[in-house]
């Protein structure tokens, strides 16, 4: 199962609900009354500044990003909003050690954060540390302030399928897909559980589920292929690849099409 992108792209997405508790001056009610505005103008400044820099980096512009997240720090140096748009931000372009400063400097501005616990794990998850990847998972979607869990259960589902642990996967997918029936992801999710196991007639059920409610990405065409391919189903076969050529030239699936490449 493929969906690091997509993942990846709905973390982004995710920053512009991003925000921080204003932090304290310490100095109790001897604080000036006129500083309190002053405080509240630099979150605000700051909040503006990482939430452009989300929309930069979702759309690839990751310097344009890094330079948001870095002028959101100097306004206000405590809001752990820009270190997670750090984070994500090195993340994305694949420099590790980078990313997992911010995102550890993040949560140690905002301790249990869940959006900043979900995207630290998404990291993990795909630095091969898994099982701590979910941990952190579980502590954001079992946060009572947090307004998503279906989120961290998806990326959940997705850690554990890539350790092999399909009944983990498949509990934490049914349980995103309870709290969102409309989450693509988890369906994908599901239908590459049921496949991996040989459960094919339910994976083709999922898929079908999934093209009720989008046009099928490559790799749910991708899916949706080998699924029919199993069960000697030539004909929708035929029409999964059809689809696959015309809509997805340059897509790793059509690559593996070509190449005959089936498992």
């Amino acid at each position: 199962m493929n969906m690091q992108i997509a993942a990846s792209l709905g973390l982004i997405i995710m920053l512009a609900g991003c925000t921080a508790t204003a932090p304290g001056s310490g100095k109790g009610a001897q604080q000036p009354v006129s500083a309190q505005p002053a405080a509240s103008d630099q979150q605000q400044r700051a909040k503006v500044h990482t939430e452009l820099g989300s929309l930069y980096l979702l759309d690839g512009r990751s310097a344009v990003a890094l330079e948001e997240a870095r002028i959101a720090l100097s306004v206000d140096s405590s809001y752990a909003p820009a270190y997670n748009l750090l984070g994500l931000t090195h993340m994305m372009l694949n420099e590790p050690r980078l990313a997992e400063e911010n995102f550890q400097q993040a949560l140690r501005l905002a301790p249990g954060d869940p959006e900043i616990s979900n995207n630290y794990g998404w990291f993990l998850c795909q630095n091969g540390r898994e099982q701590l990847a979910i941990d952190y998972f579980m502590a954001a979607a079992k946060n009572p302030l947090y307004a998503t869990p279906t989120k961290p259960y998806t990326n959940a589902g997705i850690c554990a399928f890539q350790i092999k642990n399909d009944k983990a996967a498949q509990d934490y997918l049914l349980t995103a897909l309870r709290l969102s029936p409309g989450n693509t992801q988890a369906l994908l999710g599901l239908a590459s559980v049921a496949y991996r196991q040989g459960r094919y007639t339910e994976a083709r059920q999922w898929t079908m589920d999934i093209e009720k409610l989008m046009a099928p990405t490559a790799e749910v065409l991708w899916l949706a292929l080998r699924v029919e391919r199993k069960l000697g189903n030539r004909e929708a076969e035929a029409r999964y690849a059809a689809q696959l050529r015309r809509r997805f030239p340059a897509s790793p699936e059509h690559r593996l099409l070509t190449q005959g490449q089936f498992e």
